[in-house]
């Protein structure tokens, strides 16, 4: 592998917005500069604009995972697994979309993962037991509830999300001996323990997904990659972060081939066509050609573009607007200048901001801005909430000051309404 593998959180929580998971982090983040940074006016003096530093999204998030952290330090296992299955079984969603169960799931382990990620960072530990006998008491946990699928599941989260603690954010090739043995120990017991259990025959997503996230430590994933998320899409068709997992995984440096990306692309477009439209074909490339440049300039950008707007007419509300917005004005122009025919397409792409904030703007949501450079990894390290937050702001303003740079120039005023952004002369 060429990169950093992602886990299960990190593919599926890309675009959430929740202020817990965006203060976990120890030490400052380095701000990037957007590769196009413009020595811009104050835009903000010109324009008006609802800024909604938080969300009902990220607020039903964070008192979601909250809940779980909750009831799993009460010990009241019984109660927080019968609301994982119930959000499961229900396809119970926040407002922006992230998996309710999945949050409950993260807030149930947070603790001895956020420990293992903290003493990692500061090195290996001259002490492992403390992770090791956290681990040991859900395992315990497990036994004692005879196996639910659903303990499983959250145990075998917390193995996974440890391995990959181990694994930290080096290349394979340059991961110590232990890390990698201890990274290797943690995915086989993950894997051990769902091995009984079937997200399709549980009618599971949430199984399902962490099945997809088993694929890292697998000894030969390529064969099961395209099935086994065919069968989470399936499970649920309405959460697009299941179709950029898979785009993201069928990149050559994992486990697929840019042919096997734009078939699955328009494979799952056709089975989803009835709730996405082409939309689907656009979730599947959205990662993918942001951080690839041969998928980029394989890509056929008229039925992506196409996409994009099938993806604002199924989901027309203004977080979704945000991250499209985002992604065309910032993501997609982050690896500028590698490959002419990726250029043209990350253009084209890009220029798609113009209609998706002139037409369907109406707020700005500045964590998603913030985001867009990352791009959209949520366990990126963030030492201020509320500097993070004014990066996204910024950069928001920025690229919508762009788009009415003639208007701005002339000295007028844009303020946006639920009718659209309005001009209003010096």
């Amino acid at each position: 592998m060429n990169t950093l593998p992602l886990g299960l959180d990190r593919l599926n929580r890309m675009v959430s917005t929740t202020l817990a998971r965006l203060t976990r982090a120890q030490g400052p983040a380095e701000e990037p500069t957007p590769v196009y940074a413009l020595a811009s006016p104050r835009y903000d003096q010109h324009l008006s604009i609802p800024v909604k530093e938080t969300t009902a999204d990220a607020r039903a998030a964070r008192d979601t995972e909250a809940r779980g952290q909750f009831l799993a330090r009460q010990e009241r296992w019984d109660e927080l697994i019968d609301e994982i299955r119930e959000a499961d079984q229900t396809r119970a969603v926040t407002p922006g979309g992230v998996p309710i169960g999945e949050l409950l799931a993260f807030g149930a382990r947070s603790d001895v993962v956020l420990a293992a990620e903290h003493a990692l960072d500061e090195g290996t530990p001259s002490d492992e037991s403390f992770i090791t006998d956290a681990i040991k008491s859900l395992e315990n946990m497990r036994r004692d509830m005879n196996d639910d699928p659903y303990m499983a599941l959250v145990v075998a989260l917390t193995h996974i999300d440890v391995a990959w603690a181990w694994h930290g954010n080096r290349p394979d090739s340059r991961l110590p001996k232990l890390h990698r043995t201890r990274f290797k120990t943690h995915f086989d017991r993950a894997i051990a323990i769902m091995a009984p259990f079937s997200g399709l025959e549980l009618d599971s997503p949430l199984i399902a997904t962490a099945q997809c996230a088993l694929l890292a430590g697998e000894e030969d994933p390529e064969g099961r990659v395209s099935d086994d998320y065919e069968d989470l899409i399936d499970l649920d068709p309405h959460n697009h972060r299941h179709m950029r997992a898979l785009g993201y995984h069928l990149l050559p440096r994992w486990f697929g081939s840019y042919d096997r990306l734009e078939l699955e692309a328009r494979r799952t477009a056709a089975r989803t066509q009835d709730i996405w439209g082409a939309g689907a074909y656009a979730w599947v490339n959205f990662d993918a050609i942001a951080m690839d440049e041969i998928a980029c300039a394989c890509l056929d950008v008229e039925y992506f573009i196409e996409g994009l707007r099938d993806i604002i007419a199924a989901r027309p509300e203004q977080e979704m607007i945000n991250l499209l917005a985002a992604y065309c004005s910032i993501t997609i122009r982050q690896n500028e200048g590698e490959s002419s025919e990726a250029d043209f397409n990350r253009y084209l792409i890009a220029d798609c901001a113009d209609w998706l904030i002139r037409d369907h703007l109406t707020e700005v949501h500045p964590l998603v801005w913030a985001h867009a450079l990352d791009p959209f990894d949520n366990n990126a390290r963030v030492s201020s909430v509320n500097r993070f937050a004014a990066r996204g702001r910024r950069f928001a303003l920025q690229a919508i000051g762009e788009l009415f740079r003639e208007e701005i120039n002339k000295g007028g005023h844009v303020t946006f309404t639920i009718d659209g952004p309005r001009f209003d002369a010096a």
